[in-house]
């Protein structure tokens, strides 16, 4: 019998290798349990992810849209998502990059709660935001109308390319500085030590030291954001649309609901393939950089402090103003915007009033619209923690062949833009039985949130030793029973959160939504974007705001559970 240390050693060594913890195993060719289980998660992934991949990967070829994508509205379209997706990711990267500095390196006051508001504009969706903004720099908010009465002309109208890229910035910054900050912690702080101790300044060893080995992870975060920001439909729709700006997205939306193109489906699925290539190109661009990357030692010490001096409580309140005005402020204007009776009045005890929410709660699908939200999120939040749980567990703890690959293909989807991933889903959906459904918006929820339960799962038990499965195996106990018993039980918790944040975003999701609309289908986020349509401003505003306070409340609470 092995001894406890070799034991020990092999758990730090890897995942335990279950087919061998109990010797030779007799009918290696039947399908037990253990092996039914994988394959069933097989499918599920192929079914989920690669299904819809290959779908529209065929229709693109075998169609005809090709000849669509030179029209001048197609080429018009593409240039504005490439500029703003590109644009916005820049400023993403500068802004994130130098708040992780402020925020990590430097003894300004006040560095936590700072911190916690800089990375709130990530907790809500990018649609409520552009709304909130609207409230604060719309052509009538109060801003802009005292402006104008004051130098005959608006501040600055948040309608056009210049408020996409601006809101697009907003709402990405805070993953550029959240990569860029587990980078920074990273640095080994002994190369500053030594640029101080040769005579260099504490602000040059931080910008000529520190700020290039960051350079790897601000080309990640701008990779993913630009992805991310390529095919947004949110900001583009109800910032863009007014001023006649159009993106991929909305010229998808346009083409799937009036039908001004022949073959619409065809022509959507060739346009979604050239995002895919854009999205993977930029995968593979960023793996190989990261097959490149030159590993630091860990540093001996914590780094020491950048001291502002002087300039130490200016910076505190030059930095508190600018976060609290990217944070807070928009929602005090949202929910001012929501007590009043309509846009323009002015903001008195005697304008006060709860009518938009009477309006927002009474409108024509509204209840409709948060039941199917609550109940596709419910499903989604399920769907993804069975899944997740069960192919985090797999691709951790055991040792197959094929577990590299299913946790790439389960975590794919993070990398394609949630436009892609529903014209894959309008393309199959006829096919399947589920075209005017609101089940094809689950199947699109799936894919898309998958990988944020196999993430939340994958990480902590990566982290654990596999004793207890060899002890569980060398007792009696099979492979599944094993990792059913030890395994997930370890991981439920992870699971639980993951599946939370899978239903919190589900619930608020706007752009699967908008573009796999069926007659009764209609989700919250639809409600909302079709009230900011109909000039319903005040009650999507209120609506607005319910969402955004219910998805921080819940938000804080996942943290809290995951504590």
């Amino acid at each position: 019998m092995p001894s406890s240390s070799s034991t020990l050693e092999r758990s730090s060594a890897g995942p335990v290798d279950l087919d061998r913890a109990r010797g030779p195993r007799s009918g290696a060719r039947t399908l037990d349990g253990f092996s039914a289980a994988r394959l069933a998660l097989w499918c599920a992934v192929a079914a989920l992810i690669l299904v819809p991949i290959i779908a529209i990967v065929v229709l693109a070829i075998s169609g005809g849209g090709w000849t669509a994508l030179g029209d001048p509205d197609v080429l018009t379209a593409t240039g504005n998502s490439l500029v703003s997706a590109s644009v916005s990711g820049a400023l993403a990267v500068v802004v994130g990059t130098a708040l992780a500095l402020l925020l990590e390196r430097t003894d300004l006051p006040g560095r936590r709660a700072l911190r916690l508001l800089a990375l709130s504009p990530m907790l809500m969706p990018p649609f409520v935001g552009a709304i909130a903004w609207l409230s604060l720099l719309g052509p009538s908010s109060a801003v802009n109308t005292f402006w104008a009465t004051r130098f005959g002309g608006p501040l600055w109208n948040l309608y056009g390319g210049d408020g996409v890229v601006f809101l697009l910035t907003l709402h990405s910054y805070p993953i550029a500085m959240m990569i860029v900050t587990a980078a920074l912690r990273r640095v080994p702080a002994d190369l500053e030590q030594a640029a101080r101790i040769a005579g260099s300044s504490a602000p040059r060893a931080l910008w000529e030291v520190t700020t290039p080995l960051l350079r790897p992870a601000m080309l990640s975060s701008f990779t993913l954001i630009a992805v991310s920001n390529l095919a947004d439909f949110g900001i583009p729709s109800i910032i863009g649309l007014p001023e006649r700006y159009v993106t991929l997205s909305t010229l998808v939306y346009r083409y799937l609901q009036s039908g001004t193109v022949e073959d619409p489906l065809a022509v959507v699925a060739a346009i979604g393939f050239v995002l895919l290539a854009i999205a993977l190109v930029g995968v593979v661009v960023d793996l190989l950089r990261a097959r490149t990357r030159v590993e630091l030692d860990a540093q001996a010490g914590p780094p020491a402090l950048l001291p502002l001096g002087r300039a130490r409580i200016p910076a505190a309140v030059v930095t508190a103003l600018a976060v609290l005005a990217v944070t807070v402020l928009p929602l005090i204007t949202l929910a001012i915007q929501s007590l009043l009776p309509a846009p323009g009045v002015p903001f008195t005890p005697e304008t006060v009033t709860l009518a938009s929410f009477e309006r927002a709660l009474s409108a024509s699908g509204t209840l409709q619209g948060i039941g199917n939200s609550l109940m596709l999120a419910t499903l989604a939040a399920l769907g993804c923690g069975v899944l997740g749980l069960g192919i985090g567990t797999f691709v951790t703890r055991t040792r197959a062949r094929g577990n590299a690959a299913l946790l790439s293909l389960s975590l794919l989807p993070q990398a394609i833009p949630g436009l892609v991933i529903a014209v894959a889903w309008l393309v199959i959906a006829p096919r399947i039985g589920l075209y005017n459904t609101p089940w094809i918006i689950l199947c699109a929820y799936l894919t898309s949130f998958l990988a944020l339960v196999v993430q939340s799962v994958h990480a902590p038990l990566s982290a654990t030793p596999t004793t207890a499965e060899e002890a569980a195996r060398v007792s009696g106990a099979s492979r599944l029973r094993a990792l059913w018993d030890i395994s997930c039980r370890m991981a439920v918790p992870a699971a639980i959160s993951g599946a939370i944040l899978v239903g919190l975003t589900a619930v608020r999701e706007l752009t699967l939504s908008v573009l796999l609309l069926s007659p009764g289908s209609q989700t919250l986020g639809v409600v909302i974007f079709n009230l900011q349509q109909a000039g319903a401003y005040n009650a999507s505003s209120a609506l607005s705001l319910i969402v955004a306070v219910v998805g921080l409340a819940g938000l804080g609470l996942t943290a809290r559970t995951q504590r």
